[in-house]
Parts: C-alpha cells; structure tokens; sequence
C-alpha cells in the first residue's frame, strides 16, 4: 500500500521484466516523491461479499499477489 504502483497516473510508462519478475515504475524519485506525499488510500470498493472476501485475503503485489489461506 502506497508503494510505486499505488503512485501511478494515466499515462506513466512501467517496464515488465517477466524474465526476471519485475515491474518497474518509469519516474524519477522526486516525482515519486511529490506524489507520495499526497498520496491517500483509496475506501475500499467493496465492503460486502465475494469481492470484499477476496481483497481481505490477497497479498500485496510485491508478495505475489497470491490469496492467503484463511484461518
């Protein structure tokens, strides 16, 4: 939450390194930085059902994004 991904706009170029499985976000560190300081989270679209299950349990992207096992 927050990170390079979360900073992105329309238009922001990334590179996908599948190879080496990386993205990587296109912006120099004070442009990152500009945004992270204003940056906010967005509320949660869902608060209900399937959709509000599923985002409780995925990871974050630099976790791989994978559902976690529920308790």
């Amino acid at each position: 939450m927050g990170g390079p991904i979360a900073l992105l706009e329309e238009g922001d170029t990334i590179r996908i390194d599948v190879e080496n499985r990386r993205l990587e976000v296109l912006l120099s560190e004070e442009e990152l930085a500009r945004r992270k300081a204003r940056w906010q989270p967005r509320p949660p679209a869902f608060t209900r059902g399937l959709f509000a299950r599923y985002a409780a349990l995925v990871r974050q992207a630099d976790e791989g994004a994978v559902l976690e096992e529920p308790l």
